[in-house]
């Protein structure tokens, strides 16, 4: 399984994290794919720098990030834009099909009177 993870760098108790791609079998510092982005806890306030583009590619792709990944590219902006574009294009779908709902029984309303008025107008 592939895994969006960090990769410990940096001095002894100076830890600096780059993001990668890896295959879920390798070793922490081990082998990667890709790197992507990187995090440095240290600075004031903390650097989260992810490369867009190429983290939603992997995330397509079925890689799963760790717990600790996914709140940095929560932060980031990376992987929401989409749930998000998606949620608004879904309500935006709702409210044509509920106007619609709302035109077609205006319009049976209309046609129950002319029929109630041609009756009335018969007799």
């Amino acid at each position: 399984m592939v895994k969006i993870r960090l990769k410990r760098m940096g001095a002894h108790k100076k830890p600096f994290y780059r993001i990668v791609v890896a295959d879920s079998r390798n070793a922490r510092n081990g082998r990667f794919i890709e790197e992507i982005g990187y995090y440095d806890p240290v600075k004031e306030p903390p650097v989260i720098k992810v490369e867009g583009e190429r983290a939603e590619y992997w995330l397509s792709q079925g890689a799963q990030p760790t717990d600790v990944v996914r709140a940095l590219l929560k932060k980031s902006g990376v992987g929401g834009e989409k749930k998000a574009a998606k949620a608004a294009e879904a309500v935006a779908e709702e409210a044509a099909v509920a106007e619609e709902t709302a035109e077609a029984a205006e319009a049976a309303e209309a046609a129950e009177e002319a029929t109630e008025e041609t009756a009335e107008s018969a007799e």
